[in-house]
């Protein structure tokens, strides 16, 4: 049998199209001969009148089953889509056969009335059937000649989680590959458990254990998208200690949007370890500085800065500034907007500008603001990796504590309306010069604040870590995971807060929306994660086991590092415990203490004179002095002071 299949394979697709009609042919006049007996109780054998009909048939049936597609069809993907155009072609075959005949009026009253009738049905059920048996046989040569997989122990075990219509319909979606089989569906609904779904079995989650030793499972598929974080956290926990590799259908946005098909597998969205669910935003705090307003964003093509971009757009600016010194993300961020602004119906048109700049030239900066009467400004753009900041601390004071001063004295004279400082965890007590420049920042636009010659109100919204942006371990642990290990982690007791990008981005432009000036907000990030722990089940949730003293046959080794130069084991939020709730339970003010302009003022300028000069050390005493906490980790480095005074 396998032999005729590898010959089938080799025809050319006009060969297997002229088979197919001789095949379907020969049912057509099968499909009549046994219509005849039917209705006659006997083995009907046609007289000289009655054969002109059996060569009618097949002329009639074949060129409208070849007008309906029939014979383009792939038959090792044909699904149930097929059975509506084999009908319709069918039917029509038949109704113009009937009328044929009988208009003809040489084999009326030769003819019984049934005969058409039972034709059709019978040529239905013949081509219907002959189509999937053909499918089954090909799809099996198929697998076992060496196609898409080669071997049966090839294909992966499956079980589906959620026996929903996403379940059913990831179902159909990855029947018409040759890559996974599923073996069964979990599901929670006692009244859904021990009923089948295309011939597949749902089991309730205890069935797990016995099903992956039984049908060798590699892979749990969870399609669950309309159910909580919360509970998405939970069924990701309970699938942790087996033995399979966990993964997940694409959001229904995206799939909405094109951007993924349905049986595009992904992993496990580690935001579902976090196991907290959003808490719907404010429209009124959402739109208050930018619905029909200049919005300006600093950083435009960064993690924090794109995702700000791409919110604005759903508010309705008046026109969104995309202010970035890296050509490349600009560009990209910019087309990346402006295919969403076109994929969306009935929204008004607005200007996306896209600007070249340094935070740190401050004519510039103050020019745009001028010319396109910036109304809301998102400063988002500094320097933020730890260890590279660390090394090169002239230049991350000159843009993050420098650009940040510049740009706040530039929307001051331009009269902007808001203007809104990202923030982070690291500006509390910091061990590092990164920690302490942003600290800076928040001082100075704290003084700034308390001057009566602006309107401007300034407001600071500090946050930790997001995940997937680009200094966030998730990348990097899942890029070692697949390379087969190890993982490296800083250190065992290393602790941090997460948040989502989408979900830290609504909260500062809601954040940025309350106050009245100088107001630091500090987002709720929920309970700090062990980044041991974190590896570890990012390599559980890849179907592999760490391997460890307890297990000595694991797939991935965790490799601890030590600390980097001004990490710290532990991240706060708060300087001190004077915070108060504001109108969302996700975004909590602090109450801190500020240093008034005049006395930071000589403080900053002595700042600029040493970060001009790549004075490294002056740069660390000025901010242990005025960064309240501020306790340095890591010593100066000679080589880079002499490096920068070399290049001074």
């Amino acid at each position: 049998m396998y032999k005729l299949a590898i010959r089938f394979f080799g025809f050319k697709r006009w060969v297997k199209a002229i088979l197919f009609m001789f095949f379907d042919s020969f049912l057509a006049v099968l499909s009549l001969w046994l219509a005849f007996s039917l209705r006659l109780g006997e083995w009907y054998v046609p007289n000289d009148y009655i054969w002109g009909l059996f060569i009618l048939l097949p002329c009639i049936s074949i060129p409208i089953f070849l007008r309906f597609g029939l014979y383009r069809a792939i038959i090792r993907y044909i699904g149930e889509r097929a059975l509506s155009v084999i009908f319709q072609s069918v039917v029509l075959s038949s109704l113009v056969f009937t009328g044929v005949v009988f208009a003809s009026g040489s084999f009326f009253g030769m003819i019984p009335r049934a005969v058409p009738f039972l034709t059709a049905l019978l040529l239905l059920f013949f081509v219907v059937t002959s189509r999937f048996v053909a499918r089954a046989w090909l799809s099996k040569a198929y697998l076992v000649l060496g196609g898409t997989v080669a071997v049966d122990s090839g294909i992966k075990n499956i079980v589906i989680y959620g026996a929903g219509s996403a379940g059913v319909q990831l179902v159909s979606a990855l029947s018409a590959g040759y890559e996974y089989r599923v073996v069964a569906f979990i599901d929670d609904d006692k009244r859904l458990q021990k009923q089948k779904i295309d011939g597949v079995r749902i089991y309730s989650m205890t069935a797990l254990g016995s099903l992956i030793e039984r049908d060798h499972v590699t892979d749990v598929l969870l399609a669950i998208p309309s159910i909580s974080r919360v509970r998405r956290s939970e069924i990701v926990r309970l699938l942790e200690p087996y033995p399979v590799h966990v993964r997940t259908m694409p959001c229904l946005v995206e799939m909405a949007q094109g951007k993924v098909k349905f049986d595009d597998l992904q992993e496990v969205d580690i935001a579902d370890l976090l196991g907290r669910d959003a808490v719907a935003p404010d429209q009124n705090l959402l739109s208050a500085n930018i619905a029909g307003k200049v919005v300006l964003v600093t950083g435009a093509g960064g993690s924090i800065g794109s995702e700000l971009c791409r919110q604005i757009i759903f508010l309705q600016p008046a026109k969104l500034i995309l202010y970035e010194l890296n050509e490349f993300v600009l560009y990209e961020v910019d087309k990346n907007l402006r295919q969403l602004l076109a994929n969306m119906p009935n929204t008004p048109v607005f200007e996306i500008i896209p600007v070249l700049g340094s935070v740190v030239d401050g004519a510039r900066f103050k020019k745009v603001c001028e010319t396109f009467l910036v109304q809301t400004i998102y400063h988002s753009a500094a320097f933020k990796h730890v260890p590279l900041v660390e090394y090169n601390t002239s230049v991350a004071v000159r843009n993050n504590v420098q650009g940040t001063l510049n740009i706040a004295l530039a929307a001051m004279e331009a009269k902007v309306e808001t203007f809104v400082l990202i923030s982070t965890d690291k500006a509390v007590r910091p061990t590092n010069t990164m920690g302490a420049t942003k600290r800076l920042a928040e001082l100075i636009l704290q003084a700034l604040s308390l001057r009566d010659t602006h309107n401007t109100r300034f407001t600071m919204v500090r946050f930790g870590n997001v995940l997937g942006s680009s200094g966030s371990v998730i990348p990097l642990f899942r890029e070692q995971i697949a390379r087969g290990g190890p993982v490296t982690v800083t250190d065992e007791r290393m602790l941090r807060y997460f948040m989502t990008i989408p979900e830290a981005a609504e909260l500062v432009i809601q954040a940025g929306a309350m106050g009245s000036g100088g107001d630091v907000f500090v987002l709720d990030m929920g309970e700090p994660i062990k980044i041991n722990e974190l590896a570890k089940r990012m390599i559980r949730l890849s179907g592999l086991e760490v391997k460890d003293q307890y297990h000595v046959d694991g797939d991935i080794d965790i490799t601890y590092t030590g600390l980097r130069p001004g990490e710290k084991l532990y991240e706060e939020l708060l300087i001190g415990d004077n915070v108060s709730e504001t109108e969302h339970c996700r975004i909590l003010r602090a109450e801190e203490s500020v240093i008034l302009w005049a006395d930071l003022e000589k403080n900053l300028d002595d700042l600029r004179i040493a970060s001009e000069e790549n004075d490294c050390h002056a740069l660390r005493s000025i901010l242990m002095e005025v960064v309240t906490g501020y306790v340095p980790q890591c010593e100066v480095s000679d080589w880079l002071c002499r490096l920068n005074a070399t290049e001074n």
